[in-house]
C-alpha cells in the first residue's frame, strides 16, 4: 500500500509539475488542476515507474505540440481544441493510467495493473505523436474505414509518417517500462507495450473514423469542433467527442497490453 508520504510527495510534484506547465503555456488553469491529480495518483501509487512513465509522454507529446504549431496552424479549424490541454483532455489521455496505478497496491502481486497502465500511456504517447507528426506529412492522408483519400488533420485520417511516429511514441513508452518490470524479459515487454500502443491508437484512428462527431461548418470545411447552430453533420454522434475517443483508445491500449503480457 502506498503510504502516506509517497502520496504527499506525489501530489506534491505533480502540482509542481501542473503550474510549471500552465506557466509555460502548454496546460490550461483546468488541465493544470487535472494534471495534479492524475500525476498526484500515478506518482503517488505508481513511485519512480509511474513518474517516469508520465513525465515522458507529456514532456515529448507538449514538446511536439509546441514545436509545430506553427506549421499546423493552417489545421486549427478541424481540430476541437489546441496544443493547451484542458482538464478533459488531460483526463481522456492520462485517466486510465491514474486507475491503473490506484489498483496496484490492491494487487501487489500481479503484473497486469502495471501492464494496463503502460499500455494506456503507450496509446496516449503514441496517439499524440501521430497527430503532431503525421499531420506535417506531404503525403495525402486516407481514411482507415475506406482507404479514400482525405484532407490533412481528419479525423480518421493516417498516414505511413504517423502510423511510423505512432511506433516511435509507443515504443519509448515501452523502453522506459522495461526498466521497472523485471520479471519479463525486456524485449519481450518493449514489444507487448508497443503494439499495445499501436492497437489502441488504431481503435483511437477507427473511432474518429466511424463515431465521434464530425461537422461541417460555415466555410464549408470539416471539423470536429462543437458544431454552430448552422453546421451539418457529417458523421458520427455528438457525445463521442475527441475525448471520449481517446479515452476509449487508452482503455483499449490498456487491455491489450494486458493480454499480450
Amino acid at each position: 500500500m502506498a503510504d502516506g508520504v509517497q502520496l504527499a510527495l506525489g501530489f506534491g510534484l505533480a502540482a509542481l509539475v501542473g503550474v510549471a506547465a500552465w506557466r509555460t503555456g502548454a496546460l490550461a488553469p483546468s488541465g493544470a488542476l487535472a494534471a495534479a491529480l492524475v500525476g498526484g495518483l500515478l506518482f503517488g501509487f505508481g513511485g519512480a515507474a509511474g513518474a517516469v512513465l508520465l513525465l515522458a509522454f507529456f514532456v515529448s507529446s507538449s514538446g511536439l505540440s509546441r514545436a509545430f504549431a506553427a506549421r499546423k496552424a493552417d489545421l486549427a479549424e478541424k481540430f476541437e481544441k489546441g496544443s493547451r490541454r484542458d482538464w478533459a483532455q488531460v483526463l481522456a489521455n492520462g485517466g486510465v493510467a491514474a486507475f491503473c496505478a490506484v489498483l496496484l497496491p490492491l494487487f501487489p502481486d500481479a503484473a497486469w495493473p502495471w501492464l494496463a497502465l503502460a499500455g494506456a500511456l503507450a496509446t496516449a504517447n503514441g496517439d499524440t505523436w501521430a497527430t503532431e507528426l503525421g499531420t506535417l506529412s506531404r503525403r495525402t492522408p486516407f481514411l482507415i474505414t475506406t482507404l479514400e483519400p482525405v484532407p490533412r488533420g481528419t479525423s480518421g485520417g493516417v498516414t505511413q509518417a504517423g502510423t511510423l511516429a505512432t511506433l516511435a511514441g509507443a515504443a519509448l513508452i515501452g523502453m522506459l517500462a522495461a526498466n521497472f518490470l523485471p520479471q519479463f524479459a525486456p524485449a519481450r515487454l518493449i514489444l507487448a507495450v508497443t503494439f499495445a500502443g499501436f492497437g489502441g491508437a488504431f481503435v483511437d484512428s477507427l473511432l474518429g473514423a466511424t463515431v465521434q462527431g464530425i461537422y461541417r461548418d460555415a466555410d464549408g470545411r470539416e471539423t470536429e469542433k462543437r458544431p454552430a447552430p448552422d453546421a451539418v453533420p457529417l458523421r458520427g454522434f455528438a457525445a463521442f467527442n475527441n475525448d471520449v475517443v481517446n479515452f476509449l483508445a487508452t482503455a483499449a491500449g490498456a487491455l491489450i497490453a494486458v493480454l499480450l503480457g
